[in-house]
């Protein structure tokens, strides 16, 4: 319980302050933001999958939740947002002095489900964790998880619902694959084709 109201009360300054350290927030000033991004996306062991049909968007500031990238398919009917901390970019603060602090690679399962409270219109979403061997395959990740919701208008004005992929590689990163859109009909085709777009690179080995 210590940890899960560290994680609570937290959490909003810990995302900003993941944010601004990443090499992404270092190089908003650069005019290729692509590239900046694919700097901290190898940084933190993962890959992206281009597809053709998507078309880069600015990132817009908001006090939600700080992300890195984003693209917009050209029906307009998804958008999809990411965001990615590099598990050696997270400083933690910890003074409860009966419990060590807890390790960021501990902290997964609680930041997910802190971020899709924020992400979300009245909290308290459901999630659904994938199997080890179904989050292997897709993302190439120890842990991985999903949760639908209607999206907080402070985050996203154009979109009224989301689907948020979260994955998690242990002593790598957490990363977030964000989807939003509309029509619930329009996006399941996108969304199934474009699960994955952003994964962990493949290891040599399963990841331990």
């Amino acid at each position: 319980m210590a940890i899960r109201k560290f994680i609570t009360s937290l959490l909003g300054a810990l995302l900003v302050l993941i944010h601004l350290g990443t090499p992404a927030a270092a190089d908003a000033a650069e005019k290729d933001a692509r590239a900046a991004f694919d700097r901290l996306l190898q940084e933190a062991g993962l890959r992206m999958h281009r597809q053709t049909q998507y078309i880069d968007q600015p990132t817009q500031a908001n006090a939600i939740l700080p992300y890195e990238y984003a693209l917009r398919h050209e029906s307009g009917a998804l958008e999809v947002r990411f965001i990615v901390r590099p598990l050696n970019r997270i400083e933690i603060e910890y003074n409860d002095p009966h419990n060590a602090a807890p390790e960021p690679n501990h902290l997964f399962p609680l930041l997910f489900e802190s971020i899709t409270n924020r992400l979300s219109v009245g909290g308290g979403t459901a999630t659904s964790t994938f199997p080890e061997a179904e989050a292997l395959d897709k993302f190439n990740a120890n842990w991985a998880a999903a949760s639908a919701f209607d999206i907080n208008p402070d985050f996203a004005t154009d979109y009224r619902n989301a689907l948020i992929i979260g994955m998690h590689r242990n002593d790598m990163a957490d990363a977030y694959t964000l989807f939003l859109y509309d029509d619930h009909e329009q996006a399941k085709l996108l969304i199934n084709e474009s699960i994955s777009i952003m994964s962990f690179t493949p290891a040599a080995t399963a990841p331990q």
